[in-house]
């Protein structure tokens, strides 16, 4: 497993559609080899995603659910924290 995804599983609350899309463009990107976008990689990288998202989407739907949290928060959980001074419990 790539060690960088953040497992989604079991957030509190639940993984919104953009955690999906960050952790399905860093599945491709690091699959893909790709570091960045251009104009030859973009669609392929875009289709990709969509794709990966939607899946995430509906796995994440039909698993049970975890008995204990993940063990670390989404890096736009990071963010978001970082970015308000609040920590990731005052964030729930």
């Amino acid at each position: 497993m790539c060690r960088n995804i953040t497992v989604l599983r079991g957030l509190e609350p639940a993984a919104t559609e953009q955690e999906i899309y960050a952790a399905a463009l860093q599945y491709v990107r690091k699959v893909g080899g790709v570091s960045g976008l251009s104009s030859t990689t973009k669609a392929a990288v875009d289709k990709a995603v969509a794709t990966i998202a939607e899946a995430t989407t509906e796995l994440l739907a039909e698993l049970p659910d975890r008995r204990v949290p993940p063990k670390s928060e989404p890096p736009l959980r990071r963010i978001a924290a970082t970015d308000t001074g609040e920590t990731t419990e005052q964030l729930n």
